[in-house]
């Protein structure tokens, strides 16, 4: 398996920033796109659980209707396709029952075998209160966020995570109140536009010893 050196990975990490205008005639290709979305499925979760759903915005309407919302970031409606990653409210036993059955699915062997392993899952969510699971659920989305932007980044693709939109409203537009769903963090993703000048300014971060400790 070839992987991406040390070099190519800084190089393209470098590269991307929060973009702020996109080329609305830019449209990110099937192919691309396919593979962005099977890396937001691989992203890692506590215990596997994957607490979330990924809704996948293409229709211009929808995007406009989402705009007043959001701050009104043109973002929204510039971008190629907006991702609303969505938190549950509440993992319910059935579906720790459902995980464990796809994970006999996967990987065969006896269901019996997982008891325990179902039995721990089980007891830390219902050791939570109802608000205490969904804000679990949220920090569970910013994994995969965090894994989007790498992914568009090392496939040349811009992004622009947000968090300034009103969360009834896209729980609303979107349906997601009744999917026992609540929008938790966004992110567009295209192509930068010529005129964007944030494409070109220098990256601002501390020092790498004011953030980083080997002990």
């Amino acid at each position: 398996m070839k992987h991406l050196s040390p070099e190519d990975l800084l190089t393209q990490l470098q590269w991307r920033y929060a973009t702020k205008q996109f080329d609305p005639d830019q449209i990110i290709q099937a192919d691309t796109w396919s593979a962005i979305e099977e890396s937001l499925i691989l992203t890692p979760s506590s215990f596997g659980l994957q607490p979330w759903h990924f809704v996948v915005v293409e229709s211009q309407n929808l995007k406009e209707e989402l705009l007043p919302h959001s701050w009104n970031q043109t973002q929204v409606t510039e971008c190629s396709h907006f991702i609303v990653l969505a938190a549950k409210f509440r993992t319910a036993d059935e579906e720790i029952d459902a995980w464990i059955d796809r994970m006999v699915e996967v990987r065969g062997g006896e269901r019996d075998s997982l008891t325990g392993y179902r039995d721990m899952m089980a007891g830390f969510l219902q050791r939570m209160d109802p608000a205490e699971q969904l804000q679990w659920s949220k920090l569970q989305t910013y994994i995969a966020l965090g894994q989007l932007m790498t992914t568009a980044s090392v496939l040349g693709i811009d992004a622009c995570p947000m968090e300034g939109f009103l969360p009834a409203e896209y729980d609303r537009i979107l349906g997601l109140s009744e999917k026992g769903l609540t929008a938790s963090v966004a992110c567009a993703l295209g192509y930068r536009a010529e005129a964007d000048k944030y494409a070109s300014a220098p990256k601002v971060r501390y020092p790498k010893e004011e953030l980083l400790t080997l002990l």
